[in-house]
């Protein structure tokens, strides 16, 4: 296998990140996954069931843009999901993939709408391109499916290059987003949970 040297910046934010959202409760035991773009071809990924709060440079790999490991390892089962984001997304340079209770829950609920409803509050304007509390975004939900190469297919058919989607979730599962650098991505993983929570407790 040829030698994809992972730079020493590119896992010091991923690991970064991946360490926030456990400390958060939304990475817990071995749940979620991580990932960084580190040029037009090729991004890193957190390996697979690894505790996402003792992460080490050596549990991230390199892949290509088509979900194939260009390092020793294996990738996060989910990889294919990542890589359709960067495929269809140039601008986008992480993603965050979390299990919160929140996003669990309503993904579950909600599945039948196919979609949950962010509307009025102010967290929204935490996302890239709002700057009012005075308005709506959907976060649409997806059946989860452990044919992720055909669940990725799915998420590409319906959301294409749509810049006024934030994320979605998978039913039972969780939340992706993203950004175009990590810090980007982790307001827009903070903003959401948030805001899933708020639409959570107007439930009870």
């Amino acid at each position: 296998m040829q030698e994809h040297r992972l730079p020493e910046s590119a896992a010091a934010t991923l690991l970064s990140l991946a360490s926030r959202c456990h400390a958060r409760g939304w990475a817990q035991a071995t749940s979620g996954n991580f990932s960084v773009r580190l040029d037009a071809h090729r991004f890193v990924i957190t390996k697979s069931g690894l505790d996402k709060g003792a992460l080490r440079a050596e549990d991230l790999l390199v892949v290509d843009l088509e979900g194939s490991p260009l390092t020793e390892g294996r990738p996060s089962a989910e990889t294919p999901l990542h890589a359709q984001i960067y495929r269809r997304r140039p601008g986008i340079t992480a993603v965050a993939h979390t299990h919160s209770v929140a996003a669990t829950v309503l993904s579950r609920a909600l599945l039948a709408e196919g979609y949950v409803v962010l509307s009025g509050f102010e967290m929204l304007k935490a996302l890239v391109g709002i700057n009012t509390h005075e308005t709506s975004i959907r976060l649409p939900i997806f059946p989860n499916d452990q044919d992720v190469p055909r669940l990725a297919a799915q998420v590409d058919a319906e959301l294409g290059d749509d810049d006024c989607v934030y994320g979605y979730l998978l039913a039972g599962h969780g939340l992706y987003t993203w950004g175009e650098n990590v810090n980007e991505a982790a307001r827009h993983v903070e903003a959401i949970e948030f805001l899933l929570e708020c639409v959570l407790h107007g439930r009870r």
